[in-house]
C-alpha cells in the first residue's frame, strides 16, 4: 500500500471507541477525506484501510457512493476474494491479482477524493 500511496496520510486505528470498547479490528488507513455519517455530522476517515480478520486480509475502499460498483468492476477479476459494497475480503495475498488490487486502490483515493 506504501508503494501505491507513498504520498497518502497514514493512519492507524486500533478499533476501540470512545469508551475503549472493542467494536472494530485494528486497521491500517491510507489517504484522507471527510465522510458525512447518517446522523449529518462529518468526521475525518481514511480513504483505503486494512485489517486482519479471523478469517483474512479485509480492504476497505471508503466513500463509494453506489454500493454495486466495486463488485461489477472488480470482483472477477480480483481473483480468489469476496468483494461487497466496499470491502475485498481474502485469505492471502497470493489468493489476489495484486495488479488489480493496486488499481481499485488507486481508483478508490480518486473515487472519495472526488465524491467529496
Amino acid at each position: 500500500m506504501i508503494q501505491w500511496l507513498p504520498n497518502e496520510k497514514l493512519w492507524f486505528d486500533n478499533g476501540l471507541n470512545t469508551d475503549n470498547k472493542l467494536v472494530t479490528n485494528p486497521t491500517i488507513g491510507y489517504g484522507s477525506y471527510p465522510h458525512t455519517f447518517a446522523n449529518k455530522t462529518t468526521k475525518e476517515l481514511f480513504q483505503i484501510g486494512i485489517s486482519a480478520t479471523k478469517s483474512g486480509i479485509s480492504v476497505y475502499v471508503m466513500g463509494i457512493r453506489n454500493k454495486l460498483n466495486l463488485a461489477h468492476a472488480f470482483g472477477e477479476k480480483l481473483g480468489k476474494a469476496k468483494v461487497s459494497g466496499y470491502c475485498i475480503y481474502f485469505k492471502k495475498c497470493e489468493d489476489l491479482n495484486l495488479d488489480v488490487l493496486e488499481e481499485v486502490v488507486r481508483q478508490g483515493v480518486g473515487i472519495t477524493c472526488l465524491n467529496h
